[in-house]
C-alpha cells in the first residue's frame, strides 16, 4: 500500500476529528432515567419528568435517517419533508439570484468599462450595500403584500452586490494591451465584450456569484423565518417552537450540507472559467 496523498491525509484526519467530536458530544449528554426507574416521588412531582435539552448525537442521526428515508411526504401545512422544505428554499433562492444576475452582471460590465458610469453609479451603491438584506423585508412586505415574493426580493437585493462589484473590478482589471489588439482588428464594442473581456473577467464574475449564492442561502433561512409558511427557516423555527431540539440541530446540519453543495457547484465553475496568464 503506497502512500497517501495530501487530499488522502486530510480526509482521514478529517474522519477522526468528527469521530472524536462525536463521541465528546455522547458522553457529555447526561442520560435521562427511564421511567421504571424514577422513584414514587419523582413520578407523583414529576421531578424526574425528561427536560428539553441538547440531544446526544445518536438521537440526531435516528432523526436524520428517519427524515431522509422519506424525505417528500406531505401530511398538511405544518407537516412536510425535509426534502420539500429545502425545495422551497432552494427555489426561493435561485429565484431572487437570477433576477439580480440578470441585472448586476450587465450593469457591472457598463461600471467596469465607463469610468462616467462608475462615478456616476458609486454613491448609490456605496448608500445601498451596506444596507442588511432583512432590513428590507418589512418594506417589501408592506409594498408587495405577498411573503413569497418578499423573501425573493430579500434575496435578490442581499445577491446583486457582490456580482455587481466583482463584475465591475473584473471588467476593469482586464488588461488594456488585450483591449487595444481588439481595437486593432476593429471589433466592435458587443464583440470585444464577449470575444475578450468576457473570458477574461470571468473568474472575477464567477467569484462574485459564489459569494452571492452563499449569501442568499444564508439569508432565505432568515427570512423564512420571518415570513413562515415553507422553506428551511420555517422548518427550523416550527420545530423550536415545538421544542424538538433533535429536528433543530437536523435541519442546522442540512442547511450546512446544501450551503456546502451549492458552493462545491460554482467553486467547479469557478475552475472552469479559469485560465492561465
Amino acid at each position: 500500500m503506497g502512500r497517501l496523498s495530501l487530499n488522502q491525509r486530510a480526509m482521514l484526519l478529517s474522519l477522526v476529528m468528527l469521530v472524536v467530536a462525536l463521541l465528546i458530544w455522547e458522553a457529555a449528554i447526561p442520560a435521562q432515567k427511564a421511567v421504571g426507574e424514577l422513584t414514587e416521588y419523582e413520578r407523583l412531582t414529576g421531578g424526574g419528568a425528561p427536560k428539553a435539552g441538547v440531544p446526544p448525537p445518536s438521537q440526531v442521526i435516528a432523526k436524520a435517517w428517519a427524515e431522509l428515508s422519506n424525505p417528500f411526504y406531505d401530511a398538511g401545512p405544518n407537516d412536510k419533508g425535509i426534502g420539500i422544505q429545502i425545495g422551497y428554499s432552494i427555489s426561493r433562492v435561485l429565484t431572487g439570484y437570477v433576477m439580480a444576475a440578470v441585472i448586476a452582471i450587465p450593469l457591472g460590465f457598463l461600471i467596469g468599462m465607463s469610468p462616467v458610469a462608475y462615478k456616476a453609479l458609486n454613491p448609490f451603491i456605496q448608500v445601498l450595500r451596506p444596507i442588511s438584506p432583512l432590513a428590507w423585508m418589512p418594506l417589501a412586505l408592506f409594498i408587495i403584500q405577498d411573503s413569497e415574493a418578499s423573501a425573493i426580493f430579500v434575496i435578490f437585493i442581499c445577491s446583486i452586490w457582490p456580482m455587481l462589484i466583482n463584475t465591475a473590478f473584473g471588467v476593469a482589471g482586464v488588461r488594456s494591451d488585450w483591449v487595444n489588439v481588439a481595437r486593432t482588428h476593429e471589433l466592435g464594442h458587443f464583440k470585444t465584450a464577449f470575444t475578450v473581456i468576457l473570458p477574461a473577467a470571468a473568474p472575477t464574475i464567477v467569484t462574485g456569484m459564489r459569494i452571492s449564492i452563499g449569501i442568499a442561502w444564508l439569508v432565505i433561512v432568515a427570512a423564512e423565518m420571518l415570513v413562515g409558511g415553507t422553506g428551511i427557516g420555517y422548518y427550523v423555527w416550527n420545530e423550536w417552537n415545538n421544542l424538538d431540539l433533535t429536528s433543530v440541530i437536523f435541519s442546522i446540519l442540512m442547511i450546512g450540507v446544501v450551503g456546502m453543495m451549492l458552493d462545491a457547484a460554482f467553486g467547479a465553475l469557478q475552475r472552469a472559467v479559469a485560465y492561465a496568464e
